[in-house]
């Protein structure tokens, strides 16, 4: 039997369905806040250092004072973790600008919000996980150079929502979002690879694509296994094109596509992907022991 979800709030603990904030809190009325999905094996965290870094640098961004230290969140991560029932899971972690009035100007808010949500989490089928994900482009657009930039893991997720719903009118598994001028940024809750010719591509960050830190592992691990990366502008003829394809995210892990906008890849499941997966896998093991 599964667990059940729960949150940790203010050093308490309690089933998630049990915790509540504010109708004022600024990160319900204007999604003035920030988040981080973190993935947890073998009761250790997958990257903890490397997601609360990258929590501090999306609260200072926004010029949101964090409630609690980095040490005081991972000890609340560690604490939840002990307490849930499973020994692998997923965490969320929110930060909310916290409670103010009917307008927006932060200066209201004067303290902050912090909540840290254990469950289990599946961003796809066990089917599409072995047989790849049918993706769908998107109509909307992930805008560059308009000052929120991409790395920031905000609360507000409307632009991949909105790309989702596109994505279930399609019967599809994902969907991918362009930039402003038609280059590929992510999937909704994604980065993306392609394979062409024995190399891997992926866009930029200055393309619209989160810094994934699940992203850079798979960089790395690429190219000490030898095999060249590239970043690189990419458009969905790149994908049409491509030998093979796939997703990566902390929530996602590696997903393999097996087609985008009725094209099928030449192989789902391509070699360097393979690899990939297995050497990724590995690294978990070493990392969460």
């Amino acid at each position: 039997m599964t667990a059940t979800s729960l949150c940790w709030m203010n050093h308490e603990i309690k089933p998630t369905d049990e915790c509540s904030i504010s109708v004022l809190d600024h990160g319900l009325l204007y999604g003035d806040g920030i988040f981080e999905g973190l993935r947890f094996y073998h009761r250790h965290v997958l990257h903890l250092e490397q997601h609360l870094q990258r929590l501090q640098n999306s609260a200072h961004a926004l010029q949101l004072t964090l409630p609690f230290s980095l040490a005081e969140i991972g000890a609340a991560i560690e604490t939840l973790i002990n307490q849930y029932g499973e020994p692998s899971g997923y965490l969320r972690l929110v930060v909310t600008r916290g409670k103010g009035n009917l307008g927006l100007n932060p200066r209201h808010c004067p303290q902050a919000n912090l909540f840290i949500i254990v469950d289990q989490l599946s961003l796809a089928s066990s089917q599409a996980q072995l047989g790849g994900l049918k993706l769908v482009t998107s109509s909307i657009r992930r805008t560059t150079g308009t000052g929120l930039d991409a790395r920031v893991k905000s609360l507000n997720y409307l632009h991949s929502v909105l790309a989702r719903i596109e994505a279930n009118a399609a019967d599809a598994d994902e969907a991918i979002l362009l930039n402003e001028r038609g280059y590929i940024a992510e999937g909704t809750a994604e980065n993306l690879f392609i394979e062409i010719d024995g190399a891997l591509q992926t866009p930029p960050c200055s393309d619209g694509a989160l810094g994934g830190i699940t992203r850079l592992t798979v960089i790395r691990l690429a190219r000490q296994l030898g095999i060249d990366v590239q970043e690189r502008s990419l458009t969905p003829y790149d994908v049409y094109n491509a030998d093979a394809c796939f997703l990566t995210g902390s929530g996602a892990g590696l997903l393999p596509v097996a087609e985008l906008d009725g094209r099928v890849l030449a192989s789902p499941n391509g070699e360097l992907f393979k690899k990939l997966k297995q050497a990724f896998e590995q690294y978990i093991e070493a990392q969460c022991q």
